[in-house]
């Protein structure tokens, strides 16, 4: 009925399956990829003519994770998966970013691409599946793409790199890092690591894109089968004489133009120029559109910012290549919230703000594999202001969630464990200045901010981002990159780590990859920042301070026995509901027997673990308690002296003498000490009152307690 094509081969110890023309024959391409028992759909469709009036190549790519692809249903009152998760947001960002730059220049066809999970098995995560599906669905579709590329995740662990850990094994892993590449050259770079030195890391990225060569020969022995005829690429055949009209006119004034070190002055500079370019060629001829001046005139700009950089070895803002702006840290910036940071390096800025919470306050995340709760979140912001721009507000763009990642995972190796710290941590930053790498500046923000609240992180994290110019006279690597070297360069290249290693690595490449030299010169040179932006944020704060903030909650925990869990909550909660009722602090009790209080009064805090103890304490002979009596009757009373523990003491043990009536002694509701006299094998106490001064709570020296 129809042409099935398959190819299957053995990788990372599990079966990687290729198969195409049975599922969605319509597109352009489609493929379904297997891994283990992890399938996903990967599916391209491009229009067969370009839009016009766009001056930026139209790339959409949606990965989308069904619930029943793991046995589930989805939660909420709709049933149905709605808005993209965050997990999906990234994975789709982490397939655009390499396979962009493989795109022809001038191909302004829109395309999208749809990766679709389809069945997970709990062990290999879809992304690195989906990687590789959208390449292969790319490959064989005949949509010109200078591919294919392959991708791999490569943990770390007991000094050896393992290639694609499953979900388990990522959890003692010292690395989690994904990484995509061309047979020649790295492409995309995304990780978190434990302070790992320069050499593990590049020995990851290179062990990575080793295993990628029999993922890539494998597509392209499906692609011979049936890879569709490939499109014919309309070229622009006027645009170099195009181009030379645009320098001739403005390459003089573009030069003087990036003199200017201020970024709005340039900037401002920068589009009189274009606008006086555009109207005078756009009035010569006819069929020169704005947009095509516009292209040129941004080839210029590469040009001659790029022809600069390798003939001088200078910058934009006049500094050499290794030279990292100027830098001013400052903590304690706001007077209510919990720690607060503003960092500033050159024309980037944040301000972070950390908030401490209860473990009320923990994000519940419901995933394939399940649903955990997260007890650390940072949410990044970049408000259009922070470039001097209007625009829109109100909703979360990939962007921001991805930088807002990059950040979490930088800082994340340092936090202490809950434990130790016992609280839900949130940072916000806010961008409210942005020329070149607001992502890093948010995790130095985020370092300083963690440190003036009070968390106890075991060092101070900072970040640098690294550019790239490469052409055939040679290469530069530029430390801490503007906003104009990351648009007009080869490579966006962010470094986070302590003093002791790396704790994050992200690199998108914009060209057909970099080499492994290139890879090695940009992580030392990018040492080298790292180290001196922590010395500069150490002239702010060193170290955590020692007392979280007065307006922070506190938290105290108390570890009870399994069995007394039960006695803390007591029948339908009773007990407590009526513990914080009576204390006024949080009190939250989990399965292991972990007690957590909490409350910004700290005599709360001590009234309910008093309660707490005295719930859970045992009882222990020869102690005097101070008891409330329950019950009286006619040979003696109850006394509830611990918890909810009750004893008896015999109507012999009220006083010295005899009693006729336990009543003329004592009545229900009294308060009275009482001393521990045995306890038998069945657990019941048997009290004394008459060998304890009722007035002191101490023991007479002349009691009997036989």
């Amino acid at each position: 009925m129809f042409d099935i094509y398959r190819k299957e081969i053995e990788w990372g110890g599990r079966t990687l399956s290729f198969e195409t023309g049975r599922v969605a024959r319509q597109a352009d391409g489609a493929v379904l990829v297997q891994y283990g028992e992890t399938v996903v759909l990967a599916v391209v469709v491009a229009d067969k003519a370009p839009k016009p009036g766009l001056d930026f190549f139209p790339l959409t790519v949606n990965y989308s994770e069904k619930y029943y692809a793991a046995g589930k249903i989805p939660g909420g009152f709709f049933k149905r998966e709605a808005r993209p998760t965050e997990k999906e947001t990234l994975t789709s960002r982490l397939i655009d970013r390499p396979i962009r730059p493989l795109f022809p220049k001038g191909f302004k066809n829109e395309t999208q691409v749809q990766v679709t999970v389809l069945s997970h098995d709990l062990e290999n995560d879809p992304d690195t599946v989906a990687m590789i599906g959208a390449s292969t669905a790319l490959t064989i579709s005949g949509i010109p793409f200078m591919g294919p590329i392959a991708g791999a995740r490569v943990g770390y662990a007991d000094g050896e790199y393992i290639l694609n850990p499953t979900l388990e094994e990522l959890e003692t892993s010292e690395l989690d890092l994904s990484m995509a590449g061309t047979r020649d050259a790295v492409l995309m770079v995304e990780s978190e690591a434990s302070e790992l030195s320069e050499d593990v890391m590049l020995g990851a990225v290179m062990f990575g894109h080793d295993h990628c060569a029999p993922v890539i020969d494998a597509i392209i022995d499906l692609a011979e089968q049936c890879a569709k005829e490939p499109w014919e690429l309309t070229v622009d055949e006027g645009a170099p004489a195009l181009y030379a009209k645009v320098a001739e006119q403005a390459e003089a004034d573009v030069v003087e133009a990036y003199q200017i070190v201020e970024k709005q002055a340039r900037v401002g500079r920068v589009n009189e120029i274009r606008d006086a370019v555009v109207e005078a060629l756009t009035d010569e001829e006819a069929d020169i559109t704005p947009q095509k001046v516009g292209e040129q005139f941004k080839s210029l700009e590469k040009k001659v910012v790029r022809g600069s950089i390798l003939k001088t070895g200078k910058r934009i803002d006049g500094r050499d290549l290794e030279t990292v702006r100027p830098i001013v840290a400052q903590v304690g910036v706001l007077p209510r919230t919990h720690g607060a940071a503003l960092f500033t390096r050159g024309e980037t800025q944040s301000l972070t703000v950390a908030t401490l919470g209860t473990s009320d306050d923990e994000q519940f995340i419901d995933a394939l594999s399940g649903t955990y709760r997260e007890r650390f979140m940072l949410h990044y912001n970049f408000p259009p202001y922070s470039v001097g721009e209007t625009g829109r507000t109100g909703f979360t763009s990939r962007r921001e969630i991805g930088h807002g990642k990059l950040a979490w995972r930088a800082v994340r190796a340092v936090l202490p464990d809950a434990e130790a710290f016992p609280y839900t941590i949130r940072l916000v930053s806010e961008i409210t200045e942005s020329n070149g790498s607001s992502s890093m500046a948010t995790v130095c923000a985020s370092s300083l901010a963690m440190m003036d609240a009070g968390v106890p992180i075991t060092r101070p994290v900072s970040g640098i981002a690294m550019g790239l110019i490469l052409e055939d006279e040679g290469h530069a690597v530029l430390s801490d990159i503007l906003g104009d070297e990351d648009h007009l360069g080869d490579m966006d290249f962010k470094v986070a780590g302590t003093e002791e290693g790396i704790t994050s690595l992200q690199m998108d490449i914009k060209i057909t990859g970099i080499t492994r030299d290139i890879m090695s010169t940009a992580l030392e040179q990018a040492k080298g920042g790292r180290l001196h932006i922590l010395g500069e944020m150490a002239k702010a704060i060193e170290s955590s301070r020692s007392e979280l903030s007065g307006n922070a909650p506190r938290i105290e925990t108390v570890k009870v026995a399994k069995d007394k869990i039960r006695d803390i909550i007591g029948t339908g909660g009773k007990v407590i509901r009526e513990m914080v009722e009576v204390s006024g602090a949080k009190i939250n009790v989990d399965d292991d027997g972990t007690v957590t209080i909490s409350s910004s009064d700290p005599e709360a805090i001590a009234t309910a673990r008093q309660m707490i103890n005295d719930i859970v304490a045992e009882p222990e002979v020869g102690v005097i308690y101070t008891g409330k009596v329950v019950k009286t009757v006619d040979f003696g009373a109850f006394v509830n002296f611990i918890g909810n523990r009750d004893g008896l003491v015999h109507i012999s043990e009220l006083t010295d003498g005899r009693v006729a009536k336990v009543t003329d002694v004592i009545n229900e509701g009294d308060e009275v000490n009482v001393k521990v006299l045995a306890i038998d094998e069945r657990g019941k106490v048997r009290l004394s009152m008459r060998v304890v001064d009722q007035e002191t709570g101490e023991e007479l020296a002349s009691g009997d307690e036989d």
